[in-house]
């Protein structure tokens, strides 16, 4: 049975909201081809995905974004208020403040290795190092050519998830903190 474009929509919208993290357009296309024995043509799946968009424009507690090159199914802003609060209650299972710090390092030095890491952070990082790569936070990205040829970490497409961006340049800029927030210690004048 051959999909009619209302039908083809629902698929693409079934996969969407079925996938954890966002899909691709490549991974879209292949699910379809496969699925149905047929090769879709690209306009048929933009125009999908417009009609999806569309869709979910102000009129539900989601909408259809497209995050790190794929598709996915986010809640609206006005809605992160009530959001961060389930967040909250959830919070056994947050990230602690050593796993903030590395992750935040190599998010913004990667690919790096642990011991640059270490370095920065002046403690030791195996269990933190450990812990990110088991939440899928970090992938190991190659190995580094200097001596003992290091392992090299950095974030994952399930960190550009999470955090809701779509590359590395998306990263906030030191420049954009407010510097008395972010000061250690008492300031002298």
């Amino acid at each position: 049975m051959e999909p009619t474009q209302e039908n083809l929509t629902l698929y693409i919208e079934a996969l969407i909201f079925a996938s954890d993290t966002s899909i691709s357009f490549v991974d879209i296309h292949q699910v379809l081809q496969s699925s149905f024995q047929k090769d879709f043509e690209e306009g048929q799946i933009l125009a999908a995905l417009a009609e999806i968009k569309e869709k979910y424009n102000d009129r539900y507690a989601i909408n259809l974004v497209e995050i790190n090159g794929g598709y996915q199914f986010l809640t609206q802003k006005r809605f992160h208020p009530i959001i961060n609060q389930l967040q909250i209650q959830r919070s056994k299972k947050k990230l602690s403040q050593a796993a903030l710090e590395t992750l935040a390092i190599i998010a913004y030095k990667q690919p790096i290795t642990k011991l640059e890491i270490e370095q920065i952070r002046g403690v030791n990082c195996d269990y933190t190092i450990q812990k990110l790569l088991e939440k899928e936070l970090i992938s190991i990205a190659g190995k580094s050519e200097s001596i003992g040829k290091p392992l090299l970490y950095s974030t994952s497409s399930l960190f550009m998830d999470y955090f809701g961006i779509n590359n590395k340049s998306e990263l906030p800029k030191l420049q954009d903190f407010d510097e008395d927030l972010n000061a250690i210690g008492e300031r002298k004048e």
